[in-house]
């Protein structure tokens, strides 16, 4: 043997022993590694992870293991395995594919629960992991509660609420867990999402980046928008009878249930009697039994957007294994009548998105219920007002006619394109406000008293336009959250009109109280006191829009108190502030609605028209007179 033949010997041992108990990377799924690998424990099913018992959680978990995927959303109701699915892909990182992962958490207190319940449990049940992660030491900075480090990489575990500097390190792999529930800035610096995905720039291609939440409201829900840009795969279960593909929602299944009232509380009871799902498409009812067993698969909307690298997913209440259907029509009986407790039910137990209008029904409700109306003035209208809301472009107004016991009607809903400092702008609001408007026995109202805003741009120019109309009762307003009363006695403004200066009346109104009133009375179901009604002509302005608008607040519990705030998806408003307006004008006329019916009927007076006036109106609109 020559010394080349003995010194290859010698290398050849040395490379044995360096490669001693040396593995290649295992060719697995993040599923397989699952079934092979994890253990569960302070489970509903403790023991070794089975895929198969979660079968809608295969293809999000391994799209994590597709070259042509780089972005996974995955939108889900509660209980359905989404926090498994993040641990099963950490889990997989760290043992096969290892590298920086970033795990967002809505809050650090979050980050920290989960990281000592869940991070901790995962290492300590599974063996392959348990020998890559030393236990936390506090000294140990290299393993601490929100940093794991191991072989290859790094698990950095984040608040949104106290990011840091997100876009510091680089990280191939971002886990975001309720995404809906995020900080919406970090500091200044914008989403701490999209700044986490700063992170992965220099990982071209290979980034990965997961999304999970359950969805929250129309509008304003971010795991909803990332889900529209992706394939929009919903998990749907084959009908036994047609053998079409369907989700399975709340609105398809069929029960019944009794409602059983106690007499020491004030909350009833239900049982209820499921009856099953029925089929959209053939109508069909099968039993809950019969569905679990159908076969079930994953079902996309925009399969192209796979070819961006972008797949999304969408578990709803139904596709759970465990969930009990009985149960959860005994949850919405429990929760309908409470707005706050449904919304939860809406968002946690069916995985379904949230419009958020309390007990006020949708668009569609309202655009259903309008009524032919035989004239300008149906029948019970007594009084007409105006309310204006003024914007840099153009004047919107809404004439209402009002009757006996607070029951109203919408009589025309329009706009005015000009600018509010243009007088000709101000000339076709008077061919709004000088109109009669007929019965369809001939007989006629004008508007009474008409309140437009003095809020924004032009205030100034309101103000002189409205003294200019002051004998038509025209006035400008300006209004005052919180519990500020609805109406009240006007203030006196000196206002320079031309070269003189002149006095102008302007009326403050409560505007929550009024919105609080609007919406008790949309609540109304049967037409008599207190009920809107809408006419079904479209050329006056009740259309969609208009409804958007209507019902475009709720009131949320804010610091501590009651707020109207915006629907998100909803951002035109001034529907419902005309309303506003033109109702503040009837509370402040407070008309005699006997000397109106009187006059309107041709029935001789008993008192003088004056007097009557003086009684019931309001004493600084006296001296405004005008025909009713």
């Amino acid at each position: 043997m020559n010394d080349i033949d003995i010194r290859a010997l010698r290398l050849n041992k040395c490379l044995a022993k360096v490669l001693k108990g040396f593995k290649p990377p295992e060719n697995i799924t993040v599923s397989e590694w699952a079934d092979k690998y994890r253990v569960l424990s302070g489970n509903a099913e403790p023991g070794p992870w089975r895929t198969a018992r979660t079968p809608y959680l295969k293809e999000p978990m391994d799209s994590f293991n597709d070259p042509m995927v780089n972005r996974i959303i995955v939108v889900a109701c509660s209980q359905v395995g989404k926090s498994e699915l993040e641990l099963n892909i950490i889990g997989y990182v760290i043992d096969v594919e290892p590298d920086t992962i970033v795990f967002l958490q809505p809050t650090v207190n979050n980050a920290k629960k989960f990281s000592k319940l869940r991070i901790n449990q995962l290492i300590r049940d599974c063996k392959k992991l348990k020998n890559k992660i030393r236990a936390d030491k506090s000294k140990d900075s290299n393993n601490t509660v929100l940093e794991k480090s191991f072989p290859g990489g790094m698990l950095i575990m984040v608040g949104t609420n106290a990011p840091g500097d997100l876009a510091s390190t680089p990280a191939r792999i971002v886990l975001a867990d309720e995404r809906d529930r995020h900080a919406r800035s970090a500091g200044k610096e914008g989403d701490p999402f999209q700044l986490a995905r700063a992170r992965q720039t220099t990982f071209k291609k290979r980034y990965k980046s997961v999304e999970v939440s359950s969805p929250t409201v129309v509008g304003d829900s971010r795991i909803a928008d990332s889900f529209y840009e992706g394939t929009q795969e919903y998990w749907c279960h084959q009908c036994p009878e047609c053998k079409n593909w369907h989700v399975i929602e709340f609105k398809d299944i069929r029960f019944d249930y009794e409602e059983i009232k106690n007499s020491n509380t004030k909350e009833p009871t239900y049982k209820v009697d499921l009856k099953g799902w029925a089929c959209p498409s053939c109508g069909i009812i099968s039993s809950e039994y019969e569905m679990k067993k159908q076969p079930q698969k994953w079902v996309a909307k925009n399969p192209d957007a796979y070819k961006d690298g972008v797949r999304s997913f969408w578990i709803k209440g139904f596709a759970n294994t465990w969930a009990d259907w009985s149960e959860i029509c005994l949850k919405f009986l429990q929760c309908k009548k409470d707005p706050y407790k449904l919304q939860v039910f809406m968002n946690t137990v069916l995985g379904e998105l949230w419009e958020d209008r309390g007990d006020i029904e949708t668009e569609d409700v309202y655009l259903s219920r309008r009524e032919e109306y035989s004239a300008d003035l149906p029948d019970g209208v007594l009084c007409l007002t105006c309310g204006v809301d003024t914007q840099d472009d153009r004047l919107e107004y809404e004439v209402v006619g009002h009757g006996r016991y607070k029951e109203d009607w919408g009589i025309h809903k329009g706009f005015i394109l000009g600018r509010p400092d243009d007088p000709e702008t101000w000339k076709q609001l008077d061919d709004v406000i000088d109109r009669v408007y007929y019965f369809q026995n001939g007989k006629g109202l004008k508007i009474q008293l008409t309140f437009v805003d003095s809020g924004g741009h032009y205030t100034k120019d309101v103000y002189a336009e409205c003294w200019k109309r002051q004998h038509k009762r025209v006035f400008p307003i300006k209004g005052k959250g919180g519990e500020y009363r609805y109406t009240g006695v006007p203030s006196k403004l000196k206002i320079q009109v031309g070269n003189t200066i002149q006095t102008c009346h302007l009326f403050t109104i409560g505007v929550d109280s009024g919105k609080s009133q609007i919406m008790n009375k949309l609540r109304v179901q049967e037409i008599g006191p207190s009920y809107s009604h809408f006419p079904l002509n479209s050329e006056l302005g009740y259309n969609e829009q208009f409804f958007n608008g209507l019902l475009s607040e709720h009131l949320v519990w804010e610091n501590s108190s009651w707020r109207w705030k915006k629907i998100p998806g909803h951002e035109r408003n001034e529907p419902l502030d005309c309303r506003n307006y033109a109702n503040a004008a009837v509370e402040t006329l407070n008309p005699n609605w006997d000397a109106i019916e009187r006059r309107l009927n041709d029935v001789q007076e008993n008192i003088p028209i004056k007097s009557a006036k003086k009684k019931h109106t309001n004493k600084y609109l006296d001296r405004y007179s005008t025909d009713w």
